[in-house]
C-alpha cells in the first residue's frame, strides 16, 4: 500500500513530496524547550517591566509606604514575616483542598443523579441554580451559627461557592451525549448504569474537567473569604485573617505579600488541574490534542 505523502520546502524555491510518517518525525524532532522559552518571552518580559516601573515611580514620586509600597517594601516584608506567612498559606490550602474535594464528590454525584432522571432535574435543578445566586456572605454567619467558627465553616463556605460549577459543568457533559451512541447501547440491551457508566460519564470527562478548573480557583477565594467570617485568630490563622489584621494595622506591604500569595495559590491550584486534564484527556480528545500541538 503506498504511504501518503506531504510536501515540504526544498531550498526556499520549490516543494517535494516527502512521506508522511517521515514528516511527522522531523516536526517532533524540532526542540520543544525552545517553543516554550519563546512562547515564556513575553509575560516574563511584561512582568519586569511592570514590576520595575512600579518600583521606579514609587521612589520618584516618594508615595508613603503605607499607600503603595514598593515591590522591594513587599518582598521584605514577606521575608522578615516568612514563618507566619507560610502558616498562613498552609492552613488555607488545607481549607481550600477540603472545599474542594467536597465540591467534585458531591457535585459529581448530584449531577449523576439529576442526569438519571429528567423529572428529577427539572424538580430539583432550579433550587441549585437559586442556591448559587445567594451571596456567600448573606448565608455565612448561618452557616457560622450551624457549624461554628473554624475549619468547619471555612470548608463549606468553600464547598459552597465551588460546588455548582461542578454541577453545572458535570451535568451538561451528561446530557450532551451522543444520541446515536445512546441508541447503539440500547441496541445491546445495555442497562441505564452501564449506559452512565460505561458511555455518559467517559463522554462527559472534558466538561468535568472544565468545572474543575473552575471550581479550584473558587474554592481559594472561598476558603479566604470563609476566613474573614470565620476564621480563627492567633498563629493558626489563614490568608483571610492575616489580610485582615495587616488591613487594620496598615501594614500594607505585609497585606500586599498575602494578596500575592493566594493568587499564587489560585494558580497554582489552576496549574495542577490543569496538568491532570492534559494528562487525562491528551490521548483522546481534540481538545488537549489541539492544544499540546499548538
Amino acid at each position: 500500500m503506498n504511504e501518503e505523502l506531504v510536501t515540504e520546502t526544498v531550498g526556499g524555491s520549490g516543494v517535494r513530496p516527502v512521506p508522511m510518517k517521515k514528516a511527522e518525525a522531523a516536526r517532533r524532532a524540532k526542540p520543544f524547550g525552545s517553543s516554550r522559552l519563546l512562547r515564556a518571552l513575553p509575560p516574563v518580559a511584561a512582568f519586569a517591566v511592570f514590576v520595575g516601573g512600579w518600583e521606579l515611580v514609587c521612589r520618584l514620586s516618594g508615595i508613603k509606604p503605607y499607600l503603595l509600597p514598593k515591590p522591594s517594601d513587599i518582598v521584605r516584608a514577606a521575608a522578615e514575616n516568612a514563618s507566619n506567612l507560610w502558616v498562613s498559606v498552609y492552613t488555607t490550602i488545607s481549607e481550600a483542598v477540603l472545599g474542594f474535594l467536597l465540591s467534585i464528590v458531591l457535585g459529581v454525584g448530584f449531577a449523576i443523579a439529576l442526569a438519571s432522571s429528567k423529572l428529577i432535574e427539572r424538580s430539583v435543578y432550579p433550587y441549585a441554580i437559586i442556591m448559587q445566586t445567594i451571596p456567600i456572605v448573606a448565608i455565612a454567619p448561618i452557616i457560622v451559627i450551624w457549624f461554628g467558627a473554624g475549619i468547619n465553616a471555612i470548608v463549606i463556605i468553600a464547598f459552597l461557592i465551588g460546588f455548582f460549577p461542578m454541577l453545572s459543568n458535570t451535568l451538561i457533559g451528561l446530557n450532551s451525549t451522543d444520541h446515536n451512541m445512546k441508541n447503539l447501547f440500547h441496541l445491546y440491551n445495555a442497562s441505564p448504569m452501564q449506559t452512565m457508566f460505561r458511555l455518559r460519564i467517559p463522554a462527559a470527562l472534558p466538561y468535568v474537567v472544565a468545572g474543575l478548573k473552575i471550581s479550584c480557583t473558587l474554592a481559594v477565594i472561598g476558603a479566604i473569604v470563609g476566613e474573614y467570617i470565620a476564621g480563627i485568630g492567633g498563629g493558626k490563622g489563614g490568608l483571610g485573617y492575616a489580610i485582615t489584621v495587616s488591613a487594620a494595622r496598615l501594614q500594607t506591604a505585609y497585606l500586599f505579600a498575602c494578596g500575592l500569595s493566594a493568587s499564587l495559590l489560585g494558580i497554582a491550584f489552576y496549574l495542577l488541574v490543569n496538568a491532570f486534564s492534559k494528562w487525562m484527556l491528551s490521548s483522546w480528545h481534540e481538545s488537549e490534542m489541539n492544544a499540546s500541538e499548538g
